[in-house]
């Protein structure tokens, strides 16, 4: 959390994807950092103030579920939404999903539950 705002790490290697996520949570007054890669989100965690994740599954070549333990070590394990557009994923029990395409009210809805607003 940054000055009191709630800090929404956006990864996903879909630039389009990213800027809309950002402009609506930026609407409903997150603060919004993007990364297209696994090494951008790590860079981005390692500045800190990251308060809730949006993780998109599948980032190019690499699996965004890699990243999921370093999440968790850093203690947001249970802040992280998972973004697929993939019906037959893979997912750890217990994940919260967004499913590709999203409607905006699931989006903020979403991460206004995992921010605890």
């Amino acid at each position: 959390m940054v000055g009191g705002t709630t800090t929404v790490l956006v990864v996903d290697d879909d630039p389009s994807l990213r800027l809309l996520c950002r402009v609506n949570l930026e609407l409903e007054g997150y603060a919004v950092v993007e990364a297209g890669t696994i090494g951008e989100a790590e860079r981005a965690l390692d500045n800190g103030g990251v308060d809730v994740v949006l993780l998109d599954l599948h980032l190019g070549n690499e699996h965004g579920i890699s990243l999921v333990p370093t999440l968790e070590e850093r203690g947001l394990g249970s802040s992280v939404a998972l973004l697929t557009g993939s019906p037959g994923s893979r997912l750890p029990e217990g994940a919260t999903v967004i499913p590709k395409p999203f409607a905006i009210d699931d989006l903020t809805g979403t991460v206004r539950r995992l921010a605890g607003s």
